[in-house]
């Protein structure tokens, strides 16, 4: 890989490794600290600044990779109507079929290279606003039910008809944790796909012979 492509895959594997820390079951005192530190840190703040223009330049370079991909595929469809209408497999022979393909092998790798982190760090954003959702809202639930210190508050707001917004309340939640289920889900699958892919890209190169991606 190229040095742009090597530092998108060292993204990549940051982003995972981020992801694993912000669903750490951790205590709810410890949680809202560490949050409220990298919501309200400046240094996080140029950093997520950085990201988005580095984010920016992944984009670039995933259009890009697209764009190799459609070319190979043009080129493969040509030269297979000139070869009257051959399978793709027999369109070019010996040395021009397999640089052909070995570009069409690197093109798509990094398409879903680039493809895997971009949908990755929308996903983190995602995750990142929910958790903090999740914490304002067991923070206000905490408030209406009252500790030891303020039960007697919890007594009057009882009293007072407030059981009905606890509940809207806990719905809410429970709602929030059912979303950071689903996004769970959904980069458990995110990480199966990237693992083939690199199985495939790894056989190939102890084969010596790029593959072509299924």
């Amino acid at each position: 890989m190229t040095l742009y492509y090597t530092l998108v895959f060292m993204l990549l594997m940051a982003e995972m490794g981020l992801f694993v820390f912000l669903i750490i079951p951790l205590p709810f005192a410890m949680r809202r600290k560490m949050f409220t530190f990298i919501s309200e840190n400046p240094f996080v703040a140029k950093l997520q600044y950085w990201l988005k223009i580095t984010f920016v330049f992944i984009l670039i370079l995933f259009i890009d990779s697209v764009n190799r991909v459609y070319r190979v595929q043009v080129e493969l469809a040509a030269a297979a109507e000139n070869n009257g209408g051959n399978s793709r497999g027999a369109a070019i022979m010996g040395h021009e079929r397999l640089e052909v393909q070995a570009r069409k092998f690197y093109s798509q790798r990094n398409m879903y290279l680039c493809g895997f982190t971009l949908f990755l760090s929308l996903i983190l954003n995602r995750t990142y606003i929910m958790i903090l959702e999740v914490l304002r809202l067991e923070e206000r639930v905490k408030q209406y039910e009252g500790t030891e210190k303020n039960t007697k508050q919890a007594e009057k707001l009882a009293m007072a008809g407030e059981p009905g917004e606890i509940a809207r309340l806990r719905k809410a939640l429970a709602l929030k944790e059912q979303d950071l289920e689903n996004l769970k889900k959904q980069s458990a699958g995110l990480h199966r796909e990237y693992d083939s892919l690199s199985e495939k890209y790894a056989q190939s190169q102890e084969d010596g012979t790029p593959k072509k991606l299924k």
